[in-house]
């Protein structure tokens, strides 16, 4: 298979921005063969030469049972928790339900570009095996993770500590990283986890030491003043911290309010925090200041985290970060950056050396994108009239391991 068009590709001269080169990417057993720039063939099966040629976006931070409650707007997090969330994942107690909502769900990402995730489960761990496979089977990569609380949540979204640890070691047995889709260690968030289930994840953790770790932090004030309050006035950081849960390979959601000593401890174990902002802004959780972030030294990446977040489309999730670093009033980020951050960039926080890139030997995850505006001729960068103008309905294809895992209509 031969797809042409106007390629995504890294700028080798500039790091961290993304570049269009015309071309063409051949696709030979699911992997990419050859990578041509230059020209654009007269033959191709896929594209032309009014189309984007991306590789798959990823998201690294989402919530695979909450796609059925997005848009449930006016409460702080932890009503919002009580009221929405917890009884849409008790759902999941069925593990035939997950999967077939996981296939539902797998169905609305690929029609978006979305083909690498980082995603929670619930607690329920035969759901969370069953998501694994229902992935797997759609093409998808990523992790997924059994959320695990044993505190704080109704009855049937908790669960006995040594369990849910014992859980989730028989997880990351059976779908260790590497794998297409691999489990992830991931306590829910330290509100709702002890101290010992925080302990109990930092040691299997270290006992694996290749598996992503996810979990949340510093989201709203309120929050965090319960953390104070749970942890004898321990930073959320250094509860996190204590327990072993701070390395290279953890992804943290959120990140918003956290001082300058808290992100000291991030830059240093090099841990990712997941920028979220369409969920921040619709939680109104706050604003989380990226550029004092970035500047800090910590590693950032961006995620829907649905259903919090409202967007499923990385796209817009990218075009959000920018506005919100706007209006916060320091330097933002350049359409080009967002670009890079939603396929590569975003690669590289969660580890994946498989996703992200137009690269030879790579997966053959793609996009093919054919915009109606005239995005190569107008005067405006290119790469900005996509992000600003985007509709989701230029996705045309959706390749995953070189099949077409997604057609538009």
């Amino acid at each position: 298979m031969i797809v042409a068009g106007q390629l995504l590709l890294e700028d080798e001269t500039t790091p961290g921005l993304a570049r269009l080169a015309p071309g063409l990417v051949r696709v030979e057993d699911g992997v990419i063969s050859e990578l041509v720039e230059g020209e654009i063939p007269q033959a191709f099966d896929l594209g032309g030469p009014g189309c984007l040629v991306s590789p798959g976006f990823v998201d690294t931070h989402l919530h695979l049972p909450q796609f059925d409650m997005i848009g449930a707007h006016g409460l702080p997090l932890l009503e919002w928790l009580s009221g929405v969330t917890f009884p849409s994942e008790a759902k999941w107690a069925d593990a035939d339900y997950a999967a077939a909502m996981t296939g539902r769900v797998a169905e609305q990402l690929l029609s978006v570009g979305t083909t690498s995730l980082c995603a929670y489960s619930s607690v329920h761990h035969a759901a969370t095996a069953a998501a694994i496979e229902t992935l797997t089977k759609a093409g998808l990569r990523g992790v997924v993770g059994q959320a695990m609380s044993d505190r704080f949540a109704p009855d049937g979204l908790v669960g006995a500590t040594a369990e849910l640890l014992d859980q989730t070691a028989d997880l990351l047995h059976r779908f260790p990283a590497g794998g297409r889709v691999a489990a992830a260690v991931t306590p829910r968030f330290a509100v709702s986890c002890t101290a010992e289930l925080l302990a109990g994840a930092g040691r299997l953790a270290a006992e694996h030491p290749r598996a992503l770790v996810q979990t949340h932090l510093s989201e709203t004030v309120p929050e965090c003043e319960l953390i104070g309050e749970l942890y004898n006035g321990a930073s959320y950081v250094d509860v996190y911290d204590a327990a072993g849960l701070v390395t290279d390979r953890t992804l943290l959601g959120h990140g918003i309010h956290l001082s300058p000593a808290e992100r000291a401890t991030l830059q240093q174990a090099g841990a990712v925090i997941a920028h979220c902002p369409t969920a921040n802004s619709f939680l109104r959780s706050g604003a989380m200041d990226r550029h004092t972030t970035i500047t800090a030294g910590v590693r950032t990446s961006l995620g829907t985290d649905i259903g919090a977040g409202y967007e499923r489309s990385m796209v817009r999730v990218g075009r959000a970060m920018i506005e919100t670093a706007a209006a916060l009033g320091a330097d933002y980020p350049a359409a080009a950056h967002a670009w890079w951050q939603i396929t590569a960039g975003n690669a590289d926080a969660a580890g994946f050396t498989d996703a992200g890139r137009l690269s030879v030997g790579a997966p053959a995850d793609l996009v093919v994108i054919e915009p109606n505006q005239p995005w190569l001729t107008s005067p405006v960068d290119p790469l900005a009239m996509l992000m600003f103008a985007w509709d989701d309905r230029w996705v045309r294809q959706t390749l995953v391991r070189g099949e077409i895992a997604y057609r538009a209509a």
